[in-house]
């Protein structure tokens, strides 16, 4: 048997993307405006090449998410522009909802003006020339190195149905604590950068504050830990996970709390001793179509939409939206569920689209083993919440 090649070129890169005027934010329905800047925001990314030559590069970013056509929109500049092909390229968003609106992201949950929407646009088109950049950086700036794989455990992620009223107490609590962290290391053994995941909602507090959340905080404590290195952080499958406590008496304090707790998690990941991974990459991507429940006909939208006595929100919006569609004969019967396996030597990094419930997270880990596999959600774009079938079965989210 041959030696085994563990020397990768790796590049980093990073763009500030803090919105420069106030913004409506993301996460929360309604019309929230951003008051003043908490942390900076940011855009990462990590480029990867083994010893054959296969180069991928993984983007992270402090956002809520990326609608179809921003991701369809990057995706196309990284072929014209570094040649990277659909398969080459992830792009996860820490589904913060302490960030911007951007884009058509969930666009019938804000209601919004015609002037923060020109605002968002302007924002959202600098947006893209700044992963661009951060893309062009990290592929720009290989050298070689090493990358490692182990895993951490986190436990303020719960689940949220269990927090809605006593009765719901009894459902089960499912979550995963798991903490994957990749390390890249120089030549020199020198820790370079930091990816840590975990599954669990960036909601720990509802303030007109611009930050990255706990995510934001934990990627600051990382860096603040260890100078030089860049911290990412990789969004799980976290679509019916919350931060708890949040909210009440110390609201402002829990965002720095968590994302210190999560460091720490990924610090106690780091002291395991680990085996540098093969420098080899192989990659996939392929969409799915995922079959949608069968919508209401025309009679059952329109009592709905009656039963909204005066103004506007997301449900009056929703309704005429699908309104809008059976009018047109535009209702969707499917959505497109994009999906990436990264095999990076022995890791496994499967990459999900939308909102997955934790549920998809635990079935490839039963499935393929818990040492070497990292599942992500909130990939490329965010369409709508993944349920599983536990889920369909007790009800809403």
């Amino acid at each position: 048997m041959g030696i085994t090649d563990t020397t990768w070129k790796i590049g980093i890169g990073r763009a500030d993307i803090t919105p420069q005027q106030p913004i409506a934010m993301a996460g929360w329905s309604g019309r929230r405006i951003s008051a003043e800047v908490r942390l900076p925001l940011w855009a990462k990314a990590l480029a990867l090449q083994d010893a054959q030559g296969v180069t991928a590069v993984l983007v992270t970013a402090d956002l809520v998410g990326l609608s179809r056509s921003m991701s369809e929109e990057l995706a196309k500049r990284a072929l014209q522009k570094f040649g990277l092909q659909r398969e080459q390229l992830i792009i996860n968003s820490s589904h913060n909802h302490a960030g911007p609106v951007t884009g058509d992201v969930l666009h019938l949950y804000y209601d919004l003006s015609e002037s923060d929407l020109e605002t968002v646009a302007r924002y959202t088109d600098k947006l893209l020339d700044q992963i661009e950049a951060a893309m062009g950086q990290a592929l720009d700036s290989f050298a070689p190195g090493t990358l490692s794989f182990d895993s951490g455990l986190c436990g303020f992620g719960v689940n949220r149905r269990r927090d809605r009223s006593a009765e719901s107490r009894e459902l089960p609590q499912v979550v995963d604590q798991d903490v994957p962290v990749l390390a890249v290391r120089d030549s020199d053994e020198k820790l370079r950068a930091l990816v840590a995941g975990y599954a669990c909602h960036p909601t720990s507090f509802s303030l007109p504050q611009l930050s990255g959340d706990w995510p934001g905080f934990a990627q600051r404590e990382l860096e603040s830990t260890f100078p030089g290195v860049t911290a990412f952080f990789v969004a799980g499958c976290g679509g019916d996970i919350n931060p708890l406590p949040r909210f009440g008496k110390y609201h402002e304090e829990l965002p720095e709390m968590f994302g210190k707790i999560l460091a720490a998690s990924v610090c106690n990941a780091l002291e395991k001793p680990s085996q540098p991974l093969e420098a080899a990459l192989r990659l996939h991507y392929e969409e799915a179509d995922l079959q949608l429940v069968t919508p209401p006909d025309l009679a059952e939208v329109q009592a709905a939409r009656s039963a909204i006595s005066q103004g506007e929100n997301v449900y009056s919006r929703g309704l005429d939206h699908q309104l809008d569609a059976i009018a047109k004969g535009t209702t969707a019967t499917t959505i497109p569920f994009p999906m990436h396996v990264w095999r990076l030597g022995e890791l496994n990094f499967i990459a999900l689209s939308g909102e997955p419930v934790v549920d998809y997270s635990l079935l490839f880990k039963k499935k393929y083993g818990l040492q070497n596999i990292w599942v992500a959600g909130y990939c490329n774009e965010l369409t709508c919440y993944i349920p599983s079938l536990r889920i369909l079965r007790e009800g809403r989210l």
